[in-house]
C-alpha cells in the first residue's frame, strides 16, 4: 500500500533499529549496502556478510516484531552460504508489502575506519532503495568512525546500525 493511503487510514508508525558487525578477512569481496566496495579485505561471515544490509534487515524485522534476520535465514544451513544478503532485504521488505504496510524511511550508519564511504555512498543509497522499493530520497547511508578506538577503530571489523519507520495498518 502507498504511503498517502496508509496515513490517510490513520497508518501506524513501527520503528525499527538493527545493529550488526563483521570481521574483515583476507580472500573476501567487501559488500556494503547491496555493492562490491573495492578494499583489500572483505567481511567474513556464512553469507556475503554484507553488514549494513543485514542491520537494516533486523531493523525491519525488529519494527514488525519478526524476530531478527538468523530466524528467517538461519547460519546453520547451508542454503544459506555465500548468499547474496540482497536477498535478504527483499524478503524484509516483501513482508511488509505482505501485511500491507510501507517502509517510509531508512537510515543506516556504516562504522569504520577504512575504505571511505562517502565516495560509495549514492550508490549504496540507490541500491538499497531498488531493493526495498522506496524512493531515494526515503534513504539514507552514511559513515563514521570510532576514532580508532575499538576493533572498527583497529580495522578488524565493520560495524553498521539501522533505523527504519514502517507504516503499517492496524490490523497488521
Amino acid at each position: 500500500m502507498d504511503i498517502k493511503t496508509l496515513l490517510a487510514s490513520g497508518a501506524l508508525p513501527r520503528v525499527g533499529t538493527g545493529y550488526d558487525v563483521h570481521v574483515l578477512a583476507e580472500g573476501r569481496k567487501l559488500m556494503l549496502c547491496g555493492i562490491e566496495v573495492p578494499h583489500e579485505k572483505g567481511l567474513a561471515g556464512h553469507s556475503d556478510a554484507d553488514v549494513a544490509l543485514h542491520a537494516l534487515c533486523d531493523a525491519i524485522y525488529g519494527a514488525m516484531a519478526e524476530g531478527d534476520i538468523g530466524r528467517h535465514f538461519p547460519p546453520s544451513e547451508a542454503t544459506w552460504k555465500d548468499a547474496d544478503s540482497a536477498r535478504f532485504l527483499r524478503h524484509a521488505a516483501g513482508l511488509v508489502a505482505e501485511k500491507g504496510g510501507a517502509i517510509a524511511n531508512i537510515d543506516i550508519t556504516i562504522i569504520c575506519e577504512r575504505p571511505k564511504i562517502t565516495p560509495h555512498a549514492l550508490a549504496m543509497r540507490t541500491r538499497v532503495a531498488g531493493l526495498a522499493g522506496v524512493p531515494l530520497d526515503r534513504v539514507s547511508v552514511k559513515a563514521t568512525t570510532s576514532e580508532r578506538l575499538g576493533f572498527t577503530g583497529r580495522g578488524e571489523g565493520i560495524a553498521a546500525q539501522a533505523a527504519v519507520l514502517l507504516l503499517m495498518p492496524f490490523a497488521a
